[in-house]
């Protein structure tokens, strides 16, 4: 998927703008896998085309990563922190 971004601003425009700093680039959603100590884990390197098709990846996903060795994820947009990290192990009580 690409988008138009205003390259003074990095907003995303929409219709028929004629910004004069536009630049085209590739938006993808993607997870950042990390142990709790956050170093780097291994994972897939899946990619989305929105935000809601990579949670609902993770939704599915999430018990596998963490028997992996996943223990936390952040979602990034190409590579700008959307959030996290965000625990996959259940709260303890």
């Amino acid at each position: 998927m690409a988008a138009l971004r205003d390259s003074s601003s990095g907003g995303v425009i929409g219709g028929n703008s004629t910004a004069a700093n536009v630049t085209v680039v590739a938006v993808a959603y993607r997870w950042r896998y990390t142990r709790t100590d956050g170093t780097d884990a291994p994972g897939p390197e899946t990619t989305f085309d929105d935000q809601a098709d990579a949670e609902d990846w993770l939704s599915s996903h999430w018990a596998e990563l963490l028997e992996t060795g996943v223990d936390q994820v952040t979602l990034l947009d190409t590579d700008t922190e959307v959030y996290g990290p965000m625990s996959l192990h259940p709260p303890t009580p």
